[in-house]
């Protein structure tokens, strides 16, 4: 396995390999980035994971700073892992000057996540196309967890004709249900213990729409008062249509259920897709 730390070199590196397939990270690696990597592997000859902790997405009162950075470890799973290619610039390599050209993806910013964590998919956006860039993949692999981040790059990568795949993973899950976050880390016992809750809500909610119900707002409002009532502060709990993230309409089948909460200092994510009987 090579750890390359410099686009030149990066790509140097990379003009040896007939193709390559890529898993952007920011560290902290855990099972869920592990099965991205088995998804990656049978499709190129050279599987290329970043790791990069992108100051762009962060708000000014977010998590930069105390994110976990786990160089060493995470090189280990990647080796064990059978990655080829470790790409771990710094702040200069990717951003050399000031991004003053950056990827504005459309209104999908400003609602849910983006509502919550204004410039936040601006960040993300940016920095993914630079990193499109230097390791220019043919195909590129994300986790569902992050369900707009998904689609905001599938959106990026269509209307900038990018020669890139996206492939979408299922999120990974503990045993009891949390889904798999480098944040989990953040959580204290007692906090770990109530995690799962976000996730049985969400499921409650995809049981009462896969039997039919279409009130969407009581599902919603019922779902937000659940974790309150237990200690939670919801951003949101969404029913909206798979394919761009709005309201569903009144023959929508193909939805998703989003919540974004804190718990203690911790904000966790989460969703399951459902298909709504046809009326």
């Amino acid at each position: 396995m090579d750890v390359i730390h410099s686009v030149a070199e990066l790509r140097e590196r990379l003009r040896r390999e007939p193709n390559n397939v890529f898993v952007p990270t920011m560290g902290n690696l855990h099972d869920g980035h592990i099965q991205l990597i088995k998804i990656a592997k049978p499709r190129a000859a050279c599987t290329v994971v970043s790791i990069f902790v992108n100051r762009l997405q962060f708000g000014p009162r977010e998590d930069f700073d105390r994110y976990p950075r786990t160089f060493e470890a995470d090189c280990e799973r990647l080796r064990n892992a059978g990655v080829d290619v470790v790409f771990a610039p710094d702040e200069k390599e990717i951003y050399p000057e000031p991004q003053t050209y950056v990827v504005e993806p459309s209104d999908l910013q400003h609602i849910l996540d983006g509502g919550a964590r204004p410039g936040h998919f601006r960040g993300v956006s940016t920095v993914v196309l630079k990193l499109f860039n230097m390791v220019s993949p043919h195909a590129a692999i994300f986790g569902k967890k992050d369900y707009q981040q998904c689609l905001v790059l599938t959106n990026m990568v269509r209307q900038f004709a990018l020669p890139i795949e996206i492939i979408l993973a299922e999120t990974v899950r503990a045993e009891d249900g949390l889904a798999l976050s480098s944040r989990n880390a953040y959580l204290s016992p007692a906090e770990r213990q109530e995690a799962p809750r976000l996730y049985r809500v969400l499921r409650n909610a995809r049981g009462e729409i896969a039997m039919g119900a279409s009130d969407y707002q009581r599902i919603e409002l019922a779902a937000m008062s659940e974790l309150a009532r237990h200690g939670w502060k919801p951003d949101y709990v969404a029913v909206r249509r798979q394919h761009d993230l709005q309201p569903p309409g009144n023959g929508e089948t193909a939805l998703v259920v989003l919540a974004a909460a804190r718990l203690g200092k911790t904000r966790l994510i989460d969703n399951v897709e459902v298909n709504r009987p046809a009326v």
